[in-house]
């Protein structure tokens, strides 16, 4: 089902969602499990992250010596819609206009080298780094000289000098953020809609294992997200702050986590007829494949090729499967073993829904039932590495 928030923002290239905070910290420490190491000695890069409204920046700062963080860089684009304490402990407005008759900017960026509990109190917050922003002590805190795009050379500078880089891009500029992290070999730790996964220019990405799925909560369901006070559209408020969810959403990564690690328990073929779908396999009218309409109906005995929800992604190991391909249009992974003539198209149109039409049955795998053809959901192709008898 489409979501009108996303859908909206994405129209109007304004993909203000900011992710809250314990969503971060549920998913960073998934990867500390599996590696204590993970960002030790690291420059963390938050590039899509107003600091003074970020909750990645808030995660990362307040954990900066727990992480054994080398350097936390954050920028931001224009100035957050958000109001929160860090905004008025630093003085925002006077603190970002320009001397010498230049205007006000409208991006800056923070550069964390150093956190200590700064006023003595036994407890570093977010009071400390405010004064020690104030102090200029060890960090730096300016305006950048453009606009905080991502693609702006300063901000391509300070890429070149991260190690990791942990955001909540906009969703509407997904494909070219994605492509400048690996045009730049970058590690990453970064959130999309789970319709991305089916983009040709990240598919093949996660189909030859240079990408994958986060650790966390990747099953495409609901995720709330604190949004701008300005947006009509919201689900809920609380303490004078709007949240609307969005479906769909899911972490991006090429950091390694024990979720790819561990093996699906799966039935046999003949177990998953008996005990959940009460009838054989269905095999595709266009792909030599079988359908696959739940992940946990995965036969552990089959040995070819099997088409399975996009959701199987976020519990793919590439121990125990191979993805080979997509159910997809073009064909990009010479799967297909039939395409369709526009006149079989208009005639499973008419069959169906008794009017004229074109059912686009290229675009997916397709199963005869009841002789009608009938068009699948999304598929991924996969087949065991080694099929268990």
């Amino acid at each position: 089902m489409p979501n009108n928030n996303l859908t909206n923002a994405k129209r109007a290239k304004n993909d203000e969602f900011y992710t809250q905070y314990v969503d971060i910290q549920k998913e960073i420490e998934a990867y500390l499990e599996y590696n204590p190491d993970t960002f030790r000695r690291k420059t963390v890069y938050c590039n899509c992250d107003d600091p003074f409204e970020s909750n990645f920046f808030r995660y990362f700062v307040l954990n900066f010596n727990k992480l054994g963080l080398k350097q936390l860089i954050t920028t931001s684009y224009k100035p957050s819609p958000i109001a929160n304490t860090l905004l008025d402990l630093i003085d925002y407005n006077k603190t970002l206009t320009k001397s010498n008759s230049r205007p006000k900017v409208t991006a800056n960026k923070f550069i964390i080298n150093e956190v200590h509990d700064i006023d003595g109190d036994g407890e570093f917050n977010l009071y400390d780094i405010a004064q020690q922003l104030k102090a200029n002590k060890n960090n730096e805190w300016m305006p950048l000289e453009k606009d905080g795009d991502f693609r702006s050379p300063e901000c391509v500078e300070l890429l070149e000098q991260s190690d990791i880089v942990v955001t909540n891009p906009p969703f509407s500029l997904f494909r070219e953020y994605l492509k400048q992290l690996m045009t730049y070999n970058k590690k990453f730790m970064i959130i999309s809609n789970m319709n991305a996964i089916t983009y040709k220019e990240v598919f093949p990405l996660i189909k030859v294992n240079k990408i994958w799925l986060g650790a966390g909560k990747n099953d495409g369901r609901n995720v709330w997200y604190q949004i701008p006070d300005n947006y009509e559209n919201f689900h809920k408020e609380e303490d004078g702050k709007k949240y609307a969810f969005v479906a769909g959403t899911i972490w991006f990564t090429n950091l390694d986590h024990g979720r790819r690690h561990q093996s699906l328990p799966l039935m046999t073929g003949a177990e998953v007829i008996k005990f959940g779908t009460k009838m054989p396999f269905e095999k595709y009218d266009n792909y030599d494949a079988i359908e696959v309409p739940l992940v946990k109906y995965i036969p552990s005995d089959y040995d070819g090729v099997m088409g399975v929800p996009i959701s199987f992604l976020s519990k793919y190991s590439p121990k125990q499967f191979r993805i080979v391909g997509m159910c997809e249009n073009e064909d990009l992974y010479k799967m297909k073993t039939k395409v369709y003539t526009t006149a079989e198209c208009k005639k499973a149109y008419l069959d169906k829904f008794g009017k004229k039409g074109t059912y686009d049955l290229n675009a997916s795998g397709v199963v005869s039932k009841d002789g009608l053809l009938e068009k699948v959901y999304q598929r991924v192709l996969i087949r065991h590495k080694k099929v268990r008898k």
